[in-house]
């Protein structure tokens, strides 16, 4: 989540595609940041955490990274962390504000 995204509470991946609203998208992040605010210090994630890992939508999340707040967490960590949950990150996944490859 990049996980950035955890910073702002979605650190969650969901590669499906799909239209979501923009209220369900800040309850997403609002879950995910509380269920994940602990990976931010170095621990894994709690099961909370990797739940929302495997449902949160990628449209709720991917827009609020920027390449600044990719730079402060580590992408490859993250996605390492995504997957230990379950969930799938395709090979070159683009997410970000401006479509950074988070895989870099």
């Amino acid at each position: 989540m990049v996980l950035l995204v955890i910073l702002y509470g979605n650190w969650e991946i969901k590669i499906v595609k799909g239209e979501v609203s923009e209220s369900i998208c800040r309850e997403e992040r609002r879950i995910g940041k509380k269920a994940c605010l602990s990976v931010l210090i170095g621990m894994n994630p709690s099961a909370e955490c990797c739940e929302r890992a495997r449902v949160t939508h990628e449209e709720c999340f991917c827009p609020i990274i920027t390449p600044k707040l990719a730079a402060i967490l580590n992408p490859k960590r993250i996605i390492r962390l995504i997957q230990g949950c379950g969930r799938t990150v395709p090979r070159n996944f683009k997410c970000g504000s401006k479509s950074r490859d988070i895989s870099d």
